[in-house]
């Protein structure tokens, strides 16, 4: 399946969601499908799109909360860095190579 049969697809069974989540969704689930011919079958095509949404939805909120955590880190005082601001800085690390890895089907390096 090809990109734009794909968003074809994903603009009938959901017309509420707009141009640039369909164009999402379209990026993350034929990474997800190499060659996209499981996403041809309706009922693998929503299994794979709920599948991308609960990995989607984990990830942001852990960015999220890495992002609290790093405003609370750097916030307007000198810093002086202490072991478990640097854990903090590698969750950070992590988080990001997990929405990277959402968009690109490639594992990150963290």
């Amino acid at each position: 399946m090809k990109c734009h049969e794909l968003a074809e697809h994903l603009s009938r069974e959901r017309p509420d969601l707009p141009p640039i989540e369909i164009a999402r969704l379209c990026l993350i689930l034929l990474n997800a499908d190499e060659g996209g011919e499981q996403l041809a079958d309706p009922e693998k095509r929503m299994a794979a799109w709920q599948h991308a949404s609960f990995r989607f939805d984990a990830a942001t909120d852990q960015y999220g909360a890495v992002v609290d955590e790093l405003d609370q880190l750097f916030g307007d005082e000198p810093i002086q860095f202490q072991p478990d601001q640097l854990w903090t800085l590698l969750r950070a690390v992590k988080v990001q190579s997990q929405m990277l890895e959402l968009y690109t089907d490639q594992m990150a390096l963290a």
